[in-house]
C-alpha cells in the first residue's frame, strides 16, 4: 500500500473494526497517527464500536504485553514499518526488523488464536526491501492499488494459503469511507466521449471478474526531434514495443510521432489483452478517425503483427454484452471456440491490418 494517509488503507481498516462490532475487543496500534486523528477518522466515517483499544507504541515488547493483557479478537499492527525491538540494532523498516517483528507477532497470534492484520507501505515498484520479507511470512497479502489523485481502488488478494486469489475488490473512496462498487465497468465508461478518435474500450480480466474499460491514446508530431512516448496506467516498454509493432507491420510512420497512452480512471492493467485496444487507438488518434463507441477489441499483439489468443474470452463478452456493446474484435483462434451465442457481432482478426481495416483505419 502507497504511503498515505488519504489512501484509504486507513479507512478501510477502520470500517473492518465497526464490522466485527460484538465479536470481541479489536487492538488498534499505530505507531504513525496518535488517538486523536484516528478519533476524528472514525468519528468521520460513522465508526461507533466501544470494544476499539487503541494503542500508540513502536515497541514489539510493550506491544506484546498489551495483547496478553487484552486478548483481543482482532490485532492490527498500522505500520510494519515504524515497529522496533531493542533487541536489534538496525533501525526501525529495516529487514531484520521487519523479520524480528513479524515472526514474534505471528509467534504469539498465533498461540493465542488471534487474527491479525499488518500494515506495510511499499512505492510503486513495490521493492522495498522490508515488506517483501513480510510477504514470504504471513498467510496472506492483499494489495491496495490506485492513484491517490483518483477516488477508485482495486483490493487485490496477491496471495492466500488459505484460499484462492483469483478475485478483487473494487472500491471508491468518498467522505463515508471506501464504498464498494459493484458495476466497475459502467463507473469506468460512465464520462466516455462520442466520436472521439483515440479512444476505445477493452475487456480486462482482474482475477475472474471481467471489467472494461476505456483506453485514449493521443499522436502530436513531435517539436523536440526525439519522439516521446507516455503510458499511464500500462507497462511503458509495452506501449513502446506496440509502437514499434504499428510501425513495421502496419506502416503508420510513427517515428516523429509523441505518443501518449491513458487508462481512464487511474486504474493499472498489466494483461496482454489490451494490446489490440493500444493498437487500435493509436492508429486511431493518428488517423483522426473516430472508433464507434459500441466498438471493444480484445486480443494480444505479437512483434509480427499477428492477433494470438487470449484466456476467458466467454466472461469478456458476456461482459462486454451485458453493457451494450454492438461490436467485438477479437482473435480468429478465440472466434473458432465459442460455444455460447451472443447478440454482439463478434469479428476474428488474425492480425493488426484485419482490425485496422475493419474500422476504416487503413
Amino acid at each position: 500500500m502507497e504511503e498515505s494517509q488519504e489512501f484509504g488503507k486507513s479507512t478501510l481498516i477502520l470500517q473492518i473494526c465497526d464490522k466485527i462490532k460484538e465479536e470481541g475487543k479489536v487492538l488498534y496500534v499505530s505507531g504513525e497517527e496518535s488517538v486523536d486523528q484516528i478519533k476524528i477518522r472514525a468519528d468521520r466515517l460513522g465508526i461507533n464500536n466501544d470494544d476499539i483499544v487503541f494503542l500508540g507504541e513502536t515497541d514489539i515488547d510493550v506491544i506484546q504485553d498489551s495483547i496478553l493483557q487484552i486478548n483481543p479478537k482482532l490485532v492490527i499492527i498500522d505500520s510494519i514499518q515504524t515497529m522496533y525491538s531493542d533487541e536489534i540494532t538496525s533501525g526501525p523498516g529495516s529487514v531484520s526488523q521487519v523479520r524480528e517483528i513479524t515472526s514474534r507477532i505471528m509467534k504469539m497470534c498465533k498461540q493465542e488464536a488471534i487474527t491479525t492484520i499488518i500494515i506495510g507501505h511499499v512505492t510503486k515498484d513495490g521493492n522495498i526491501a522490508g515488506p517483501r520479507v513480510l510477504e514470504h511470512m504471513v498467510d496472506t497479502v492483499l494489495y491496495l492499488e490506485g492513484e491517490r489523485y483518483f477516488s477508485y481502488r482495486i483490493l487485490r488478494g496477491v496471495k492466500n494459503r488459505f484460499g484462492s486469489t483469483n478475485e478483487i475488490g473494487m472500491f471508491e473512496m468518498q467522505d463515508s469511507g471506501m464504498c464498494e462498487i459493484n458495476n466497475p465497468s459502467s463507473v469506468l465508461l460512465s464520462e466516455r466521449n462520442e466520436n472521439a478518435s483515440g479512444s476505445i474500450v477493452v475487456a480486462s480480466m482482474e482475477g475472474t471478474r471481467p471489467i472494461l474499460v476505456e483506453l485514449q491514446a493521443l499522436t502530436a508530431t513531435s517539436v523536440f526531434g526525439m519522439a516521446r512516448r507516455t503510458a499511464n496506467g500500462i507497462d511503458y516498454n509495452r506501449l513502446t514495443l506496440l509502437i514499434a509493432v504499428l510501425e513495421k507491420r502496419a506502416g503508420l510512420p510513427l517515428g516523429n510521432q509523441d505518443v501518449y497512452l491513458n487508462i481512464v480512471g487511474g486504474i493499472k492493467i498489466n494483461e496482454p489483452a489490451l494490446d489490440l485496444g493500444i493498437v487500435l487507438a493509436s492508429s486511431s488518434s493518428f488517423r483522426n478517425i473516430a472508433i464507434p463507441n459500441d466498438t471493444i477489441a480484445i486480443g494480444e499483439v505479437g512483434l509480427t503483427g499477428e492477433v494470438r489468443s487470449v484466456n476467458m474470452i466467454e466472461k469478456r463478452l458476456k461482459e462486454a454484452e451485458k453493457l451494450g456493446f454492438k461490436k467485438c474484435i477479437i482473435p480468429e483462434s478465440n472466434k473458432k471456440v465459442l460455444k455460447d451465442e451472443y447478440k454482439l457481432d463478434i469479428i476474428g482478426v488474425k492480425n493488426i491490418l484485419e482490425a485496422m481495416k475493419c474500422l476504416g483505419l487503413r
